[in-house]
């Protein structure tokens, strides 16, 4: 271990390259979701061997597998801080190209907020210079600049389903309590439709009446919801979930009060059909839910 210490050290003396060029430089890890304050992350390098294995192999086995294999996996010191550290080297030198542009992106993806950037790099302005710090924040503000606009719950849900959320469901709002949305999947041979409730959000008691077939079918898409019919026990719908609804069945269903939740609405053909829409599922009833898994 000793040898590769004096080896690493010796390459980052000699050469910039492993950190200034973004291609070298590039990381995987195991999940493209870091959570702040995650420092168990296994960072797994390949680009030494993608960009200079038949070329440089030895140099590509010290970047893959000690650089970033051994160096940036050390517990020590975690992932948000060696990322800040890079930045600061390389404000520091002067690399103020592509590479810094990486590297900044790279801080934000372990949790270096808008702010944090902005007061890191205002503190080593007095250290390593204004002009430095001038470049930088130039760059910084293309990786940040849409910290400025939030994306709501919603727009984070619809990221997680495979279906559009579609449009406010103005038409039925008024059998609903809270807001829920429709889109159209499909409007020939079998009609579907995908629904989606925002938390809390639940349709009134109903019935698909039929005077012969009809009724209807759900197939639970993303989040987390409730299915009830009238005098048993609700059960609760999760993406890959199948409820079958006869017609003349009363029930309803909606979202779970701490998520969203979205299904496919399959309309069974029957004869002389009609949905008959009864009382809202109260709050006092809906709260005290006791769910059968």
């Amino acid at each position: 271990m000793k040898d590769k210490v004096s080896i690493l050290l010796a390459l980052l003396m000699l050469s910039t390259n492993i950190i200034i060029n973004p291609c070298l430089a590039k990381t995987n890890t195991q999940s493209n979701n870091f959570n702040k304050g995650d420092n168990m992350q296994k960072i797994i390098q390949t680009a030494g061997r993608v960009q200079l294995g038949d070329f440089a192999p030895e140099f590509a086995k010290f970047n893959d597998d000690v650089l970033f294999g051994e160096n940036w996996n050390n517990q020590d010191i975690d992932l948000k801080t060696r990322s800040i550290i890079t930045v600061v080297s390389l404000i520091s030198m002067g690399i103020t190209d592509n590479s810094l542009i990486y590297h900044l992106q790279n801080a934000k993806n372990h949790g270096v907020t808008k702010e944090e950037i902005a007061a890191i790099i205002t503190h080593n302005a007095f250290y390593a210079g204004w002009p430095k710090a001038w470049a930088a924040f130039n760059l910084a503000k293309t990786v940040w600049t849409e910290d400025s606009v939030q994306p709501s719950s919603k727009e984070q849900y619809e990221k997680t389903i495979m279906f559009p959320v579609g449009e406010a469901n103005t038409a039925y709002a008024k059998y609903f309590i809270g807001q829920s949305y429709l889109a159209p999947v499909s409007t020939e041979q079998v009609k579907i439709f995908n629904v989606t409730f925002e938390p809390g959000c639940r349709n009134n008691w109903h019935i698909h009446n039929a005077k012969s077939g009809g009724g209807q079918m759900l197939i639970g898409v993303g989040g987390r919801g409730y299915y009830q019919e009238w005098g048993k026990d609700p059960v609760e719908i999760v993406e890959g979930t199948v409820i079958h609804i006869p017609a003349g069945v009363k029930h309803w269903h909606g979202a779970a009060p701490d998520s969203w939740f979205s299904h496919l609405a399959f309309e069974l053909d029957g004869v002389e059909t009609s949905n008959e829409w009864l009382e809202p599922v109260s709050d006092e009833y809906y709260n005290g839910l006791k769910l059968k898994r």
